[in-house]
């Protein structure tokens, strides 16, 4: 059957199974295949291993991009022949055909690519969204490389899983003509020594966000600081739990070591940094940033006057999106949270102060500022001893802010016993008093009451008890 785009499918289907069947014959056929019909094909060779045929195809593959993660269950077989077939295709094509370009995708997305293209056109693939991956590049000034191979690398073991033992080997042998980009890096435990000769194969300045979910010393932290600092496309960087050891004689100069990699890291738009106890007193080294964020998300840990001084400060402060200051204590700062409500007041789409010992004259000290926050979307207040005078009063101010979406706040004061037991008849007759006040304000509301700090954030704590969640309407 000479197969085409309008041969019917269990016809396409029966040729193809064919040609696997007898895999001189399937290479013999790739010549005059056409493009479209080559995803299917591959499928086919890759979950029914056949190696020779995978070779072949690879160096005969008519796009751009192969976008090997994206196959199913990819992740069972890549220890596997299949994926050793595949490297040895591409050594081929990068000696045989040096001017052919290729990237070669082991990141689990593309699935699109493979449904799509399952009886598609070229104008299918004309408007995915794989096309501006292929376009990426390392910036450093270096020979250009034939082939891009793009992986996300999740480091959560002592030492690398078989795949990617084999694979950076398998890249280390051929530098000169691969580029490993690495789009996303995930560190959630691995000795430093080892994170050290995975990143050396790596094209740091490929990195978009960069996750460190693990347990570090403030040295250790200054050791990973040099390749942070070649990391110039970071976008996203989250860092959790980044210790101080008591007997650290080195600490200003650790903080230095980190702190001063801001400088480099032009293109980063959002910072979560969650129990940083290094910082305290340090923040202004931090805000070294040159370019503004979207997002500054510091929680757990503690703050002084003068490091929320400079936040109120930083010349950028006016631009953030998103401000969490969750966890920090705030009660003896009252000025300085109402300047920094007020210097980011133009453009705050979500705030978040969750269990920050925010008491009932600190907010009503705020709400001003608060008012002022016209954009806001979502905030927080979980977690903070508040009455139910205080209550009223902050949802009259929060009623004037048009684009508010979702409210967290804590149960009134009033709904628990002297000794810390939470009544829920009580709890339910203030939500009733609220909901009547409410009614008055007009626009409906999506506000939750929890007794739980902070009820929205499944990944931060675990609770067994559900928010109380209302919506308010005007009446017709």
């Amino acid at each position: 059957v000479r197969m085409n785009v309008r041969t019917p499918p269990r016809l396409l289907d029966l040729a193809e199974s064919s040609l696997l069947r007898n895999e001189a014959l399937a290479i013999s056929a790739l010549d005059p295949l056409p493009r479209e019909l080559f995803p299917a094909l591959f499928m086919k060779a890759f979950y029914r291993r056949r190696s020779q045929t995978l070779k072949a195809m690879v160096q005969a593959w008519p796009f751009v991009r192969l976008p090997l993660g994206g196959l199913k269950d990819v992740a069972r077989v890549r220890v596997g022949r299949p994926i050793q077939a595949v490297l040895e295709g591409v050594d081929v094509l990068l000696a045989q055909k040096p001017g052919r370009v290729l990237v070669l995708d082991l990141r689990s997305t593309g699935q699109n690519f493979w449904i799509m293209w399952s009886g598609s056109s070229d104008d299918v693939y004309s408007r995915s969204q794989m096309a501006p991956v292929a376009e990426v590049r390392s910036r450093t000034k270096q020979p250009v490389a034939p082939l891009d191979v793009f992986i996300d690398l999740c480091l959560k073991k002592r030492t690398l899983d078989h795949f990617t033992t084999y694979l950076l080997s398998w890249v280390e042998r051929r530098k000169i003509s691969i580029h490993l980009c690495c789009k996303k890096l995930k560190i959630s435990a691995m000795p430093m020594e080892n994170i050290m000769k995975v990143l050396a194969q790596v094209q740091l300045d490929c990195i978009q966000e960069v996750q460190v979910n693990c347990t570090w010393q403030l040295s250790t932290l200054a050791a990973f600081a040099p390749l942070l600092g070649q990391m110039i496309n970071v976008q996203r960087l989250y860092l959790s739990h980044i210790h101080r050891s008591a007997l650290e004689e080195k600490e200003q100069q650790h903080v230095v070591q980190f702190t001063s990699q801001f400088l480099r890291l032009h293109h980063l738009r959002d910072l979560y940094m969650d129990s940083p106890v290094f910082l305290k007193g340090h923040l202004d080294q931090m805000l070294s940033l040159r370019n503004p964020l979207d997002n500054l998300i510091i929680t757990n840990c503690q703050l002084t006057e003068s490091d929320l001084t400079h936040l109120s400060q930083w010349p950028h402060i006016s631009r953030l999106k998103g401000l969490d200051l969750s966890g920090i204590t705030l009660t003896q700062f009252t000025p300085d949270l109402q300047v920094l409500l007020e210097e980011v007041a133009s453009n705050l789409e979500e705030l978040n102060l969750e269990q920050c010992g925010i008491m009932d004259s600190q907010l009503e000290a705020i709400l001003p500022a608060l008012s002022r926050c016209s954009q806001l979307r979502t905030i927080s207040l979980c977690g903070n001893l508040l009455s139910m005078a205080i209550m009223e009063k902050l949802l009259g101010h929060t009623a004037r802010l048009s684009s508010l979406k979702e409210e967290f706040y804590p149960a009134p004061r009033e709904s628990f016993s002297s000794g810390g037991a939470l009544h829920l008849g009580r709890l339910a007759q203030l939500k009733a008093q609220l909901i009547e006040m409410m009614r008055g304000f007009g626009g409906p509301r999506t506000i939750w009451l929890s007794s739980s700090p902070c009820p929205r954030w499944g990944n931060k704590t675990f609770y067994h008890e559900e928010p109380f969640l209302y919506h308010c309407y005007t009446p017709a």
